[in-house]
């Protein structure tokens, strides 16, 4: 979330669209009502389904699965068309006057720089004029044909109301009456908040629904603003900590991007990720790469990470391909992978195509599940009837079990939605044998390292140099860790504009990423968290919920990443003067000598206004992007079907069949073979949560297995009607990778859409269900889903795709 939780009580208009904030983010929820209640805020739902959410809305309207972005860039189009934007706001605080090298084209469906073969863009088309000066040339007027806000203004003039509604299914007057809505907020004295999850995230354009929906809230002006925002509700107090702590291979701890192999070097790697200013006095935050690599290198190798090794860049692994969730089973169907360690993970529920997945898991040597909980990956190797079909004489996978406790039986931090870092102190001990993850770790470290110093082997230096300074070596204490995360100074640290001044002796903790250097005297396990325990102590522990301000500013509740800060990107909320848009709802503000207000200053405390410090400090053109040329798939989103669609050309490049589908997503042998059309799979399906379930654990607790005890699927009265099912009848639901068998649930809450002049039927299936627990053996939903995801972070796509359905 930019924003947080407790802000969206601040906003006018409320938008949900991907997500169901009232069944999937219950307790979050409130403060949509609050905003409703209190400040007459109008909440409007663009859905599928007719969900919880949208039965207090109010507005609602449908929307095919996988039309998002054809939605989305109609509603740019409306609001470039009806002149409802912040003009002052996108003038000065967003790229629209950026002039894009002339050789930039986008022609039927696809972008300059397209590679067929290798389904990729060579992207030399799609970067700025520079001037002698060594800066983005920039056309103050808007009126360039080559800026990015004309072309802009070309590419969506594509996206009419008529040809939205053809694709999207939405009824044009209801499209018309959702950017009605949305265009009251181009005012300076409107804010709205747009509220989404795993329904625009889980697409084969998952990253660029989000970017079409930042397109809109920059035109709007309602970035940095209290109430405003793009606000992305996770579905786990903790998952922030897979991208903040970066539990993948393609980024280190703190969103840092992890060397390849062409990065021969720490000088190579430090340089290419070290980006030069794009236009004067910008902060471009990013130039402190050097800082947190460097106090990172330390914190994992302390004292053998020195200048002359390059602090120890080269013990490393360095990425020699794609190693996300898809690549990884990709590699283990294909026989590359001899062992795995799943920790707080079912991927045999979790991860598209289950018997891919499934047969993968069956080609490992061994696998080690940590979990507290008997999880269906644990037992994919055993027969559970027609749920989990398998001949367990033909695994050669040794499953080790490793029992571990529930987040209520160790004590650490959770990070929310918001970016807040909150400790939590244990409740019980946890049963029998079972130890914390940290404990398990740590264990399991110990032991390879003796195994290292024992027997030798090829490169010990990462394991056997790697500092490990805890009181018990074997069990390190959650305090331990946050403050190595937050950070300290191994040397005395000094003031940069008076050297002969300390401002952290050894020893100390750091109050924040300012203080870290790249010379060795300061480590910090995650920048991002950075002066979360400072020498003040444990700051994520705090539990003051003062609030002088009235806009939920809770400063001293826990510890908001990055810098405590509430509401990122806040400088933004002020006019170029430093006077707030709207002096009723002030984040910060310029004093005359510094920026100050009820939030941490995302902004350098004494740059002035006349210094011309734009307020989107972590680019280096400082301003927000409309054309967006580091997206993998076209610095402008577009509309591109699913995998699995309904329709036989894209109705945006209908005489380019290489533009049916996203032309960037990554596709594996085999994978595309078994996308399923629609002359055998005729319905459009997309998954969701309940809330009385929680993923896949609650299925193991009583009262969730009482509350929701066995799988459905939901289908609309029309589609019932055709196909002879009768609420309760049990169905069997198809894609062409297998099929599950569930309760039907016939409802008035899934419209029949028309959709390039023919009705479209959705199928919706919750997720929860599988072959252990305590409901009744279930199905796993993810038997379905196609094996493909986002061009730029690989998420699946579960949201999307093709099925039959028929009454058993």
């Amino acid at each position: 979330m930019t924003n947080h939780w407790v802000d969206i009580k601040n906003a006018d208009l409320v938008l949900i669209m991907g997500g169901n904030a009232a069944e999937a983010h219950p307790c979050g929820f409130k403060w949509v009502i609050e905003a409703k209640k209190d400040r007459k805020a109008k909440l409007v739902v663009v859905d599928p389904r007719f969900t919880r959410s949208a039965a207090v809305a109010d507005y609602y309207a449908p929307v095919r699965a996988g039309a998002d972005i054809a939605f989305l860039g109609g509603v740019v189009n409306y609001l470039l068309t009806n002149d409802k934007i912040h003009h002052d706001y996108v003038k000065n605080y967003s790229n629209a006057g950026f002039l894009i090298n002339p050789d930039f084209k986008f022609e039927d469906g696809i972008f300059s720089g397209y590679n067929a073969e290798k389904r990729n863009y060579g992207k030399d088309t799609w970067g700025y004029q520079m001037g002698k000066d060594g800066f983005v040339m920039v056309d103050p007027t808007l009126q360039d044909p080559n800026c990015a806000f004309q072309l802009l203004k070309k590419h969506y003039s594509r996206y009419t109301p008529d040809l939205v509604s053809k694709v999207s299914g939405t009824p044009k007057d209801q499209f018309l009456k959702v950017c009605e809505y949305i265009a009251e907020t181009a005012a300076a004295n409107k804010t709205m908040t747009i509220l989404y999850a795993l329904g625009w995230t889980q697409h084969s354009v998952g990253s660029q629904n989000i970017r079409t929906m930042a397109i809109i809230q920059t035109l709007l002006g309602n970035m940095g603003m209290a109430g405003g925002g793009i606000n992305a509700l996770r579905g786990h107090a903790n998952v922030q900590g897979i991208t903040d702590m970066c539990l993948f291979g393609a980024n280190l701890p703190g969103y840092i991007a992890s060397p390849t192999e062409a990065d021969v070097d720490r000088k190579t790697y430090v340089e290419k990720r070290t980006p030069k200013p794009l236009r004067p006095n910008q902060m471009n935050f990013p130039q402190n790469f050097p800082k947190w690599f460097t106090s990172l290198q330390k914190a994992w190798y302390g004292n053998a990470a020195k200048p002359e090794n390059d602090f120890a860049y080269e013990w490393l692994p360095k990425i020699d391909g794609a190693y996300d969730t898809l690549a990884i089973f990709e590699k283990m169907h294909q026989g590359k992978m001899n062992g795995f360690v799943c920790q707080g993970f079912n991927p045999l529920a979790s991860v598209s195509h289950k018997k891919k997945v499934g047969d993968a898991l069956a080609k490992l040597k061994y696998m080690v599940v940590i979990d507290p909980l008997i999880t269906d990956t644990s037992e994919f190797w055993k027969a559970h009837g027609e749920f989990n079909e398998v001949d367990a004489t033909k695994v050669q996978t040794e499953v080790f079990r490793l029992p571990a406790n529930l987040f209520a039986e160790d004590t650490g931090s959770f990070t929310n939605s918001g970016r807040v870092i909150q400790w939590h102190w244990k409740a019980a001990d946890g049963p029998g044998e079972s130890k914390g993850d940290v404990e398990i770790i740590a264990a399991l470290f110990q032991k390879l390292k003796a195994m290292y110093a024992k027997d030798g082997g090829k490169l010990p230096e990462p394991i056997m140099n790697l500092t490990w300074p805890h009181r018990i070596a074997d069990k390190p204490s959650p305090a331990e860790l946050l403050m190595e995360i937050s950070g300290k100074a191994l040397a005395d640290v000094f003031d940069p504009k008076d050297k002969t001044k300390v401002i952290v002796k050894a020893g100390e903790q750091v109050a924040g990423f300012a203080q870290l250097r790249d010379d060795g005297s300061t480590s910090c396990g995650n920048w991002i968290y950075s002066g979360c325990w400072s020498q003040a102590g444990n700051l994520t522990a705090r539990r003051d919920n003062a609030d002088p301000s009235g806009l939920g500013q809770t400063l001293l509740w826990g510890f908001a990443w990055p810098a405590n800060r509430r509401i990122i990107y806040n400088r933004a909320s002020c006019d170029m003067d430093g006077k707030p848009w709207d002096p009723k709802r002030t984040v910060i503000r310029w004093t005359g000598t510094a920026w100050a207000g009820n939030d941490v200053p995302d902004m350098r405390p004494d740059a002035a206004p006349a210094e011309g410090v734009m307020p989107f400090i972590m680019t280096p053109e400082g301003v927000a992007r409309l054309f967006a040329p580091g997206m993998a798939d076209g610095p402008f989103p577009e509309h591109y079907e699913p995998f699995e669609t309904p329709l036989d050309k894209n109705p945006f490049s209908p005489g380019n069949p290489k533009a049916l589908n996203n032309p960037a997503a990554r596709v594996y042998k085999g994978d595309m073979e078994v996308f399923g059309k629609a002359k055998d799979f005729p319905y459009v399906c997309t998954t969701y949560r309940l809330v009385e379930h929680f993923h896949f654990w609650s299925k193991h607790v009583r009262i969730n297995a009482v509350l929701q005890p066995e799988q459905f699927v939901e289908i609309g009265e029309e589609l019932a009607k055709e196909k002879g099912i009768a609420n309760g009848d049990r169905v069997k639901v198809k894609s062409n990778r297998g099929f599950i068998k569930a309760v039907a649930v016939v409802t008035k809450r899934i419209p029949t859409l028309m959709v390039d002049g023919k009705k479209t039927h959705t199928v919706g299936i919750p997720i929860h269900w599988g072959f252990k627990g305590l409901t009744k053996p279930g199905f796993i939903t993810n038997t379905l889903t196609p094996y493909v995801g986002d061009a730029n972070s690989q998420t699946p796509e579960y949201k999307a795709f093709l099925v039959n359905i028929e009454k058993i």
